[in-house]
């Protein structure tokens, strides 16, 4: 049986899907390169997806693209280029980081562009239902309405409105009827992009892009929700609250988190710049090298990106390799990922059996780390100067 940590009940629990399992996880803002954080996530999904595939279930992971929001339309005017052209790019480059750590396709990567028809009518329905109220050239989501706002979260409100003030949730705004009311639909500036609405030409708030393009892949429950772990308020949060608002009936099964990685002591963040990117990573190490060395720290840790991991995760990459192929460690390792997916004792166990003489390729396998000689991998995109 595979045990997960989840977040809304705060502790490990059995997961225990059925035969399709869906998933979605939070997805890029395209207007930078792929970082170690990033990777983090994606790679605690792609595991566990091959574990549940080695089960005999089907998994159909959607992660989404938001190419449109504050930060994209920011740097878009910064650079003085299309905000969907700046996106394009910057998903090529993603995707290509992506396939560069072997990572499993995913079901689908809708991006937020592709939705709006989905939105509006999303908003409606959560109008009709009583959850929203227009104000000042807005749409917002009233909280008093939605007694289990907090559910995913469990924190108390002075720390949601810390959190919405640090995320852009503008507690302060005048038109809302509660500081941690959030905006559905908001009108755009000048130079912004701009869609009709039955509530005026506007662009869709952030939170509810995800709600809608995971209602329409994937349908009214998913079974598992997450990305990392600062994501939980207030995107997570209100995601919970409008979808449940809008459908009546759970949004998620499961909400899995993963930790954060930090440089510097402090977490990556494209706001910080204190980066390490996919794409130059992968120029001067083995891109199954910069694999394992994300999956040598527990999915759920924060963690600090420091120069030694590269070369000992080399290292114990080239002592599988040179192990050859076989299946030890295989049943080992499924216990460990099955542990809340602990990918650290799983690669205790490969390396004990690779020492041991045995062969791992399988065991490696499970954990996507191909032991065959890679080739380079592709170029990513220019940055627009």
């Amino acid at each position: 049986m595979v045990r997960l940590f989840d977040t809304a009940r705060g502790e490990v629990v059995p997961f225990e899907p059925g035969p399709v399992v869906t998933m979605y996880t939070c997805g890029i803002t395209p207007y930078d390169a792929t970082h170690l954080g990033h990777a983090a996530t994606y790679l605690a999904y792609d595991v566990l997806q091959r574990r549940l595939r080695d089960l005999g279930h089907v998994t159909q992971c959607v992660r989404n693209v938001t190419d449109v929001d504050d930060d994209i339309l920011k740097k878009a005017r910064e650079l003085g280029v299309d905000y969907l052209e700046l996106g394009a790019q910057e998903t090529a480059r993603f995707d290509a980081d992506m396939r560069a750590l072997g990572m499993l396709p995913a079901f689908s990567e809708p991006r937020a562009t592709s939705a709006i028809h989905d939105i509006l009518g999303f908003i409606g329905m959560v109008l009709d239902r009583g959850h929203a109220y227009e104000a000042g050239g807005a749409v917002y989501f009233s909280v008093a309405t939605f007694d289990r706002f907090g559910q995913v979260s469990h924190l108390a409100r002075d720390r949601m409105l810390e959190l919405a003030a640090e995320h852009g949730g503008n507690p302060d705004d005048p038109a809302k009827r509660d500081p941690l009311d959030f905006v559905l639909w908001q009108p755009s500036l000048p130079d912004e992009p701009a869609w009709d609405s039955l509530w005026g030409p506007g662009r869709p708030g952030w939170h509810i892009e995800c709600s809608a393009l995971a209602l329409r892949e994937l349908g009214t429950t998913v079974d598992i929700h997450g990305g990392g772990r600062d994501l939980v308020f207030p995107h997570h949060e209100s995601e919970a609250a409008q979808s449940e608002a809008a459908t009546g009936q759970p949004f998620v099964r499961h909400w899995m988190h993963a930790g954060l990685v930090k440089l510097g002591g402090t977490k990556m963040s494209k706001s910080l710049g204190n980066l390490v990117f996919v794409s130059e990573l992968v120029k001067e190490w083995d891109p199954m090298a910069v694999r394992l060395a994300v999956l040598a720290h527990h999915y759920r840790a924060d963690w600090e990106w420091e120069g030694r991991l590269m070369p000992e995760a080399t290292e114990r990459l080239e002592r599988w390799r040179a192990a050859g192929e076989g299946d030890a460690a295989l049943d080992a390792v499924r216990v460990a990922l099955d542990d809340d997916l602990d990918t650290p004792a799983a690669l205790e166990s490969v390396d004990a059996a690779a020492a041991a003489g045995h062969g791992v390729s399988q065991a490696a396998a499970l954990l996507g780390v191909v032991l065959r000689e890679q080739g380079a991998t592709e170029a990513a995109p220019p940055v627009p100067e």
